[in-house]
């Protein structure tokens, strides 16, 4: 078997240029040439995972199917590549330094003085070469956060810096930089990549490729000029213009030859073509839709729209498999009660109630969903979303006025809502959650068993509160029904309504497992139940 080949995305003059979306592009293509590709993320916070942070902070965080919460490009790697991740495709700077402390603590570096060099960057090497050690992958691609040039980032590119050496041609970089158009001038320019690649070069680091971000069209004139100053062919100078779709960057990165170019980098063999066909079939669907749903999405990170990015995308991959253009509103729960629901929610075709933490918002939340389930509209219950549902059916079918989840009101008369008994013994944040996979039985005679048609399933989770079982006889003796049970913990992660013609909520995070080669099935009837409501109006 062929060594692992490394390929490192660094990016610079500015954040958020896309190398997560670059990083899962030139997988996609990768792996339609029949390559086995995964894909890691290093991230250079302190944190040890982005768990606790903030989703203003941070946006949303992505769980694995081994429960490592991580950086939501996991979530792209995924969608993309229709590979799980794991903890190990996501390392922090606190992780690293966590591991080294740890070490320094039980006396393995033998009284030796401990420094960044070479006792952090040799376990960043370590955790770089972990997947590509498992002899599944033929590349193993890492995405290093940040930009070039920022303090916490050199440990990484000194990292780099040595493993470049240590590798040759099994190791390539791939250096994402701005190219600005200036409308006053009428003109791209080159210099702020010129600068990012000579700050990269200060490293000790000679970029391989050159990935340009661009709204306008590089000339040939341009590419050579940035070629001439950055040490590159200009084959190697790669255009990545502006796309109305995330999902369309494969196909622009492969006319304008990334995966070609990363191929002769490391000497791996050309001899097979791409073979893009089902990605091309659902990007056709996507840009011809037959028709139109409006849904509302009600949360309380609605001002940041990458808090609730895997449910966006969710959407995006239900709605071609339905052939159907839908539109996602946020609406901030804290707007929303019984007075105003009707006119915040009026005209939309399905409510979607989102996950998150903490009482803020909460009500608003209970007040859509007692006017999606009273007015007949489909809805979705996330996490959250559904203890809502719950708490909802509580308070307004079973007369139950203050019932609540322990987690906003602890002295709640009617924990409908609870911590299990074992969870409530634990300590430390995260340590009483639920993460990662776990396994549900699902009713066969339920709209769940419609979307899924088999009765075995596995959801990843996130969360601490449960449906409290004590009340289970009464929510389903008044019309709520536990369709979906954890047959080791007996705990409901389906609940849905009788006299609803689609009305579900979900314990877990469905929207972790939507891919574009795999649209989930819950959105995809969710969305198949918003087109048929769409035509009853």
């Amino acid at each position: 078997m062929a060594r692992t080949k490394y390929i490192f995305v660094l990016g610079g003059v500015a954040s958020s240029l896309g190398k997560g979306i670059i990083s899962s592009s030139l997988a996609k293509l990768l792996q339609s040439r029949g390559f086995s590709v995964t894909i890691q993320k290093l991230d250079p916070y302190i944190n040890v995972d982005p768990g606790t942070l903030n989703p203003y902070e941070h946006g949303e965080c992505y769980v694995t199917e081994d429960g490592a919460e991580t950086d939501l490009d996991l979530g792209h790697y995924e969608r993309f590549s229709n590979v799980p991740t794991s903890q190990a495709n996501n390392v922090t700077t606190g992780r690293i330094y966590q591991t080294v402390i740890e070490k320094e603590r039980r006396g393995d570096y033998l009284g030796h003085t401990v420094q960044v060099i070479p006792h952090i960057t040799d376990e960043i090497k370590r955790r770089i070469k972990l997947l590509g050690k498992t002899g599944k992958y033929d590349f193993v691609i890492t995405e290093i956060g940040g930009t070039v040039g920022d303090i916490e980032s050199l440990p990484y590119i000194e990292a780099v810096r040595q493993l470049r050496w240590e590798m040759g041609r099994d190791c390539s970089v791939i250096h994402l930089t701005l190219v600005p158009y200036l409308a006053a001038a009428g003109e791209l320019k080159t210099k702020p990549t010129q600068h990012s690649v000579k700050t990269l070069l200060e490293s000790g680091v000679q970029p391989d490729i050159i990935v340009c971000r661009t709204e306008k069209h590089l000339s040939d004139g341009l590419k050579n000029k940035i070629a001439k100053f950055c040490n590159v062919e200009p084959s190697s100078v790669i255009e990545s213009i502006d796309a109305k779709s995330i999902y369309e960057v494969p196909i622009l990165m492969r006319k304008e030859n990334l995966d070609t170019e990363v191929l002769r980098k490391t000497m791996m063999p050309l001899d097979s073509q791409p073979n893009l066909d089902n990605w091309n079939d659902f990007l056709y669907k996507l840009s011809h839709p037959t028709t139109e749903v409006n849904i509302a999405l009600v949360g309380k990170y609605v001002e940041l729209k990458d808090a609730y990015k895997s449910i966006s995308e969710s959407f995006v991959h239900a709605g071609a498999a339905n052939e159907c253009k839908v539109n996602v509103k946020m609406i901030h729960a804290e707007k929303i009660n019984d007075k105003t629901a009707p006119e915040l929610l009026k005209g939309f075709d399905g409510v979607l109630v989102a996950p998150g933490f903490g009482e803020r918002g909460i009500e608003g939340k209970i007040s859509a969903i007692k006017y999606v389930r009273e007015n007949k509209i489909p809805f979705l219950g996330i996490c959250l979303g559904m203890q809502c549902a719950v708490i909802e059916f509580a308070r307004h079918k079973l007369g139950y006025k203050s019932a609540h989840s322990t987690e906003m009101n602890p002295d709640t008369k009617y924990p409908v809502i609870d911590l299990m008994e074992e969870q409530k013994k634990i300590k430390g944040m995260g340590g009483t959650m639920r993460l990662g996979a776990y396994p549900c039985k699902v009713k066969k005679s339920s709209k769940a068993f419609e979307c899924y048609k088999t009765i075995n399933v596995s959801e990843r989770h996130r969360h601490r509160y449960e449906f409290n079982n004590e009340y289970l006889d009464e929510f389903e003796n008044a019309g709520m029904k536990a369709t979906g049970i954890n047959p080791k913990e007996n705990l409901v992660e389906i609940v849905e309504l009788d006299d609803h013609p689609w009305f579900i909520g979900v314990q877990f995070h469905p929207e972790y497992r939507s891919t574009v080669a795999k649209p989930h099935p819950v959105f995809v009837n969710f969305v198949k139940a918003t087109i048929e409501y769409h035509k009853r109006k």
